[in-house]
């Protein structure tokens, strides 16, 4: 990894979890083509949408994403 790249990731590792996930998506997007890009994001609406309506029929619970990120921050330690 260059010396940029590291600086790159040890100040985004300063951000916050969701924030961390934003630049994430923001980088694996823009690997994409956009006709990749709006096939990605319809099968993520898809599938966003299957889980809300598992929930909404009892099938599926929530976890606040607090918890999920304390868990995950855990694991990575």
């Amino acid at each position: 990894m260059t010396t940029q790249a590291m600086k790159i990731c040890q100040a985004a590792e300063q951000l916050s979890p969701i924030e961390r996930i934003e630049v994430i998506e923001h980088l694996f997007y823009s690997l994409d083509s956009n006709s990749e890009r709006a096939n990605i994001d319809s099968l993520w609406a898809e599938e966003s949408e299957r889980r809300l309506s598992a929930y909404e029929r009892g099938e599926m619970n929530a976890i606040p994403a607090e918890e999920v990120f304390k868990k995950l921050e855990s694991k990575r330690k």
